[in-house]
């Protein structure tokens, strides 16, 4: 105490000090001492009121400790007087067990006869729900399930509570039934399950009514599980979890899926591995928009469906890749499952759709392949491939080239049209598969070194030659066949048009190769050979397609020209209807080569007329009748002209069917002393008709003398214009 004394006296005298250190401030010695007193009394005063505060403090404590021991001694006379009072009662206790037992038989009594109409109807409503079951119908026969269930797990739990070893008043038949059912019904969910991308494109109401009744055991589930924290009683065969097991079957649909992709193995087929991943690609994008568009609408948004599936796809896919990669593979079997695997697979081709994408990231999906795996794979290619390359990709090529014209070639012979691309035009897979092989091929080689990159590339491109030159072959067999039996096969103008359109991509595709693979800008031999062979079978193709055209035109082109035709024949209005009908189809084919083929129609459609007029089939007999004739074939060359105007079959148009209208003009003449002025004008506007032609027209005009003809003949031969062999002939083929 005493040195807490001398502390606050210096501290004070340390104050005071600093107050005053100059003598100006004695004046306010005052002032100072009236404001220390003031501090003073303010801090007595809560120094004051916190003791009292906890004066007050003390004695509410010591007055509520006083009532808590006067509490505990009731308590203690309570407890003895209760005490007493049990020790008084236990007899009375025990002279009560015949009451407790008659409590416990009634409770029995009451839950059975609760339950008296179940027991006795279980063999009907057990055959009913098996039926029920057996018709499909899911909804209702888990309703009857969830009856007999109920009554089940009331007996069950009544026997429980009581503690009673009686089991009389419990059916015996009851609970292997009734778990025979669950079972039963369960298999048929699992078996819509594992149909499920069938079921919900065909009754998608059915896929409802599974997740329904699996959603209801799940709520049944919770319930039961809740009860036996209270209680400790669960019913026999709880919880089913039959949404884990929903889950499970799902995943092992999905992993079936993919598992059953493989349709060859590589003895009966070379490309197998091809084949299994795109038909693998194919089948994970078709079934992943089949569950975004159809399935997610069966199950409830909790479930997450769409992602979940996606995972389950991608899990699956993984496994089945992981264990392609352990097998022994080929060379150009690993090229094309790191192509699959590293580039198509998150591609738009597939997981990358636009339709697939937009619900979930590609990008956040584990690899495929471990990196350590898809290294192993490089690795075991590179060691193989530099050593062996050249002749290994030789004959790899020419084989997979013949064994992918082979696959073409019985496809050509299908029932079913040819696949059409993005714009409509027909095509087969022969130009993806050909150029897939060669970009795996061309991939690996730029990995080793350009130099290396380019030689396989002139190796593709020489082979692809070749190809070319074997695919035109049998083209040109594909129609001989056709010729044969013009009613097999049933699609042959469809799939020759694929072939038109093949020669298209395998351009486009040729030159993509070159620009990603090659430096060389210098086209090569085979460059040439390559466009010359695609031309040439292009070009026959067109013309296979015209022969098919013109084989169903010939009887009406026969009809050209002859007495028939003059009395009203609609011959030319066939031909019309019919070149229509075939260009509808013929528009599936690709440019440039559709604008030729209609204008090579069209020249041929000219040239047949033409030859129907040299052929003499008809010789006018007088006036009115070629009057009728030139009008009749001025009318038809307008038909052919606003027919072909409407295929667009160029500017060539007006000019040949204006050949038919000239010869019209010949024959309309009336004056016959006009007659050498007339063919005069006709030799001048088509120069490359010869002598054999003018005496067939004024043969069919039928009113030229033979001097008039000879005169008129010769006097053409003098002028040498008419013997000069126009370098583009606008009417060939007349002979």
């Amino acid at each position: 105490m005493e040195e807490t004394s001398r502390e606050a006296v210096a501290t004070a005298v340390q104050r005071v000090a600093g107050m005053l250190q100059r003598s100006d401030q004695l004046d306010k010695v005052e002032q100072y001492r009236r404001r220390e007193a003031r501090k003073k009394a303010s801090v007595e005063a809560r120094l004051k009121a916190a003791i009292q505060s906890q004066l007050d403090g003390v004695r509410t404590g010591l007055t509520q400790l006083h009532s808590a021991l006067l509490d505990v001694k009731d308590i203690q006379s309570s407890l003895a007087d209760v005490s007493k009072d049990w020790r008084q009662s236990i007899n009375t206790i025990e002279n009560l067990k015949d009451v407790k037992d008659a409590v416990v038989q009634h409770s029995q009594l009451a839950s059975a006869v609760e339950n008296l109409k179940n027991i006795f109807s279980v063999p009907e409503i057990v055959a009913d729900t098996q039926q029920l079951i057996e018709q499909a119908e899911l909804l209702q026969a888990h309703r009857k399930l969830m009856e007999l269930e109920c009554s089940r797990d009331d007996l069950m739990y009544e026997q429980y509570r009581m503690d009673s070893k009686n089991t009389k008043l419990f059916p015996t038949r009851l609970r292997p039934q009734v778990q025979g059912l669950s079972d039963e019904l369960a298999k048929q969910l699992w078996m819509v399950l594992q149909r499920a991308m069938v079921t919900v494109r065909r009754d998608p109401t059915m896929l409802v009514s599974v997740v329904r009744i699996i959603e209801r055991e799940e709520k049944i589930d919770r319930r039961m599980v809740d009860r036996k924290k209270q209680t400790g009683f669960i019913p026999p065969g709880r919880p089913k979890q039959w949404k884990d097991k929903m889950f499970k079957v799902l995943e092992g649909t999905v992993s079936t899926r993919i598992e059953s992709t493989q349709a060859v193995t590589r003895e009966a087929d070379k490309m197998w591995l091809v084949r299994l991943l795109e038909i693998t690609r194919k089948y994970v994008q078709d079934d992943l928009i089949v569950v975004k568009n159809l399935m997610v609408q069966c199950f409830p948004p909790h479930y997450n469906t769409y992602n979940r599936f996606f995972l389950l796809y991608h899990n699956a896919v993984s496994t089945r890749v992981t264990e392609l990669a352990s097998e022994d593979l080929e060379a150009n079997e690993i090229v094309s499952l790191l192509t699959w695997v590293l580039n198509t697979y998150k591609s738009e081709e597939m997981m990358g759709h636009p339709e697939l994408s937009s619900e979930c990231d590609v990008h956040q999906l584990e690899p495929l392949l471990p990196q350590a795996v898809v290294d192993e794979l490089l690795s075991k290619y590179v060691k193989t491939f530099t050593s062996l390359m050249f002749t290994w990709t030789r004959s790899n090529i020419t084989g997979w080239l013949r064994k992918a014209l082979e696959t073409d070639k019985k496809d050509w012979q299908k029932e079913t049209e040819p696949e059409a691309d993005q714009d409509g035009y027909y095509q087969t897979t022969l130009p993806a598969i050909v150029f897939q092989m060669f970009e795996q091929n061309l991939q690996v080689a730029a990995q080793i070194d350009s130099d290396f990159r380019e030689q396989v590339l002139k190796l593709c491109l020489k082979q692809m030659n070749s190809f070319l030159v074997r695919y035109r072959e049998e083209a040109v067999t594909y129609k001989d066949e056709h010729l044969r039996d013009r009613q097999l096969p049933q699609c042959y103008v469809q799939y020759m048009i694929a072939i038109i359109n093949n020669c298209q991509t395998f351009r486009e595709s040729i030159n993509s190769l070159k620009r990603k693979y090659s430096q060389l800008s210098e086209p090569t031999e085979s460059d040439a050979a390559i466009e010359r062979t695609l031309s040439e079978v292009a070009k026959e193709g067109c013309q296979f397609l015209l022969d098919e055209v013109f084989l169903d035109l010939e009887h009406h082109l026969n009809e050209l020209l002859t007495k028939k035709w003059l009395s009203g024949s609609h011959a030319v209005d066939t031909i019309c209807v019919t070149v229509e009908d075939y260009f509808n189809d013929f528009n599936k084919i690709k440019k440039p080569f559709n604008q030729e083929m209609t204008s090579e129609a069209l020249r041929r459609v000219v040239v047949e007329y033409i030859k129907a007029v040299m052929q003499k089939r008809i010789t006018f007999r007088n006036a009115d009748e070629r009057k009728e004739g030139a009008e009749r074939m001025i009318k038809e060359a307008d038909q052919f002209k606003f027919l072909f105007r409407k295929l667009a079959a160029g500017e060539d148009t007006d000019q040949l069917c204006g050949a038919i209208a000239a010869i019209a003009e010949v024959f309309k003449l009336t004056d016959p002393t006009l007659l050498f002025l007339e063919v005069s004008t006709l030799v001048s506007k088509y120069p490359d008709i010869r002598e054999e032609h003018i005496q067939a027209l004024l043969a069919v005009r039928g009113d030229a003398s033979r001097e008039m003809r000879q005169m008129i003949i010769g006097t053409l031969s003098e002028n040498k214009q008419y013997l000069i062999t126009c370098s583009t002939l606008l009417i060939p083929g007349l002979t």
